[in-house]
């Protein structure tokens, strides 16, 4: 199933969403982490108005999301420019996820500061198929090419890691896509591992740069992520993502753990 196909499948209240996932959308255990944001979202946007742009994300992951996935959010506080939400996924007292973002109107401000665009220049190295059984279930979902650094589990020690995505969906591109774009980078310290060991996300932070990203297509996005850190089993990463045009659209920060 499509993502634009399986958040609209989603049945909504005032402040819930319940969403089936099926086998197309896991990894391993767990949903895709930006299949689990996106319900959560979808949630939230019962509450907040459309127009009102996302501007920041902060989820943990407690424990595996699968099958039916419920989310439920309340308004923590609603300003005159901002509204805070939280937001949780699971049935009743159980906590599978936690999340909280900020939405906020556009302000007027003297204070204009891009990133750098994406150089143009590069071009893929090499393109990472959906292998069923060995690449997890939602890579299917997705267009991959590696643009620098290396692969997964290819006993390369690199500390940053480039790949171009594309989403199999249809447009225009909405806030469910950008957080599959902004979820889809592994731990670049698996590419550290000479063999298949299992990874995972255990918070996960995004700020959007430019909400204003429906015309870019959901072809030719770009992730560029760098581990800035990794002890003891867990690592630090940041990654930024780039929409088709090279705008830098979102920062996302992320605390993993691998077991290798």
């Amino acid at each position: 199933m499509k993502l634009s196909e399986l958040i609209a499948s989603a049945e909504l209240r005032d402040g819930s969403a319940r969403v089936q996932v099926g086998d197309d959308w896991m990894q391993g255990r767990s949903a895709f982490g930006g299949v689990q944001a996106a319900i959560a979202l979808a949630a939230m946007r019962t509450l907040v108005p459309a127009d009102m742009p996302l501007r920041t994300l902060q989820m943990t992951f407690i424990a595996p999301v699968a099958g039916d996935v419920v989310a439920q959010a309340r308004v923590l506080r609603a300003g005159k420019n901002t509204v805070h939400v939280a937001a949780h996924l699971g049935e009743g007292d159980a906590r599978l996820a936690d999340l909280t973002c900020i939405f906020g109107s556009a302000r007027e401000s003297i204070v204009v500061h891009d990133m750098p665009r994406a150089d143009p220049g590069k071009t893929p190295r090499s393109t990472l198929p959906f292998v069923r059984g060995v690449t997890p279930s939602f890579m299917q979902q997705f267009d991959v090419a590696l643009i620098d650094g290396a692969l997964p589990f290819s006993n390369s020690r690199v500390a940053r890691s480039s790949y171009r995505l594309g989403l199999r969906d249809t447009g225009p591109a909405g806030e469910a896509h950008l957080l599959a774009f902004a979820d889809f980078m592994p731990p670049v310290a698996l590419s550290w591992m000479p063999n298949v060991v299992p990874g995972s996300s255990l918070t996960w932070m995004l700020e959007v740069l430019d909400a204003d990203f429906a015309g870019e297509g959901l072809a030719g996005w770009r992730v560029d992520a760098e581990m800035m850190a990794a002890r003891d089993g867990y690592t630090s990463q940041s990654t930024t993502i780039f929409a088709p045009s090279g705008k830098a659209v979102a920062l996302s920060r992320q605390s993993m753990v691998v077991f290798g």
